[in-house]
């Protein structure tokens, strides 16, 4: 099994790893490594990354044009083409942003490539640290609890075990936000999938500072958006969840591929 014969170094993450399939030059020689065996292991994983990135830039421009001016992104990983800031101003220049990652690697790059921008910041938090990043001055000082906000969890809660409960984590995010916010949230899945595949991703995980990477079914994925009007993924569709290439595209018959279904994703709004 790939990993197996070649495990990774205890310095290798998540974001270094994605960052690689994206093309980027932030991660380590562990994460390059990392990235490598799995894209043996799954061929298509360079595609799976840039749509899982597609969803985010989609939906992060689907809640700006609905009026959306401030959006938290948890775990956001290393600063990607086209960050979520970059996006959002795109179509309201005057858009806020706080990113939060748990990476202090990540947190000092996205520092330095902010510096001077008033209107984002980057916060040390995990996902498990909901309090930490709602009491730190840089929310404060960008978010406005009065108005809603476009909460953003991409590709992170496979790195929470069930046992921390991911579902009430993100419902930890979202309970201090105004009516009228939007969860906007994708999680890879091993529904369909060759096992081989998925337990070789799982292995290589299992070494690096993560430790866990757990794909789920779609009947847990559909337990984050309790409580929440789950929105339409493209014209024509009922509201529901989604493949991260389909959600927010303008065929979904071009859309719909392999690669696109390892990743669940849905955008679903606060009552109120």
């Amino acid at each position: 099994m790939t990993g197996a014969d070649e495990p990774v170094g205890p310095s290798a993450t998540p974001a270094g790893i994605y960052d690689c399939w994206l093309g980027g030059n932030a991660g380590t020689q562990a994460d390059r490594d990392a990235a490598r065996r799995i894209m043996a292991a799954v061929p298509e994983i360079r595609q799976i990354a840039w749509a899982n990135r597609g969803f985010l830039m989609r939906s992060v421009t689907w809640m700006a044009e609905r009026g959306i001016r401030q959006f938290i992104d948890v775990g956001a990983g290393f600063p990607a083409q086209r960050a979520t800031h970059e996006v959002a101003r795109a179509v309201r220049a005057d858009c806020r942003v706080v990113y939060t990652d748990n990476d202090p690697a990540v947190v000092e790059r996205g520092r330095q490539l902010l510096a001077g921008d008033t209107g984002a910041a980057v916060i040390q938090a995990d996902i498990r640290q909901s309090a930490a990043l709602f009491s730190h001055p840089d929310t404060a000082r960008l978010i406005d609890p009065a108005e809603p906000t476009g909460l953003l969890v991409i590709a992170v809660t496979q790195f929470v075990s069930d046992e921390d409960d991911p579902w009430s984590l993100v419902a930890a995010h979202m309970a201090p936000l105004a009516p009228g916010s939007y969860l906007a949230l994708s999680a890879p899945t091993a529904d369909h999938k060759s096992e081989r595949q998925v337990s070789s991703v799982v292995a290589e995980y299992a070494c690096t500072v993560a430790t866990v990477n757990r794909p789920r079914a779609r009947r847990d994925f559909e337990r984050f958006f309790t409580g929440l009007d789950l929105v339409a993924p493209y014209p024509g569709a009922a509201p529901g969840i989604t493949y991260v290439g389909l959600w927010g595209c303008d065929d979904p018959r071009d859309a719909d591929d392999d690669a696109s279904r390892w990743f669940y994703a849905a955008v679903a709004a606060k009552r109120g």
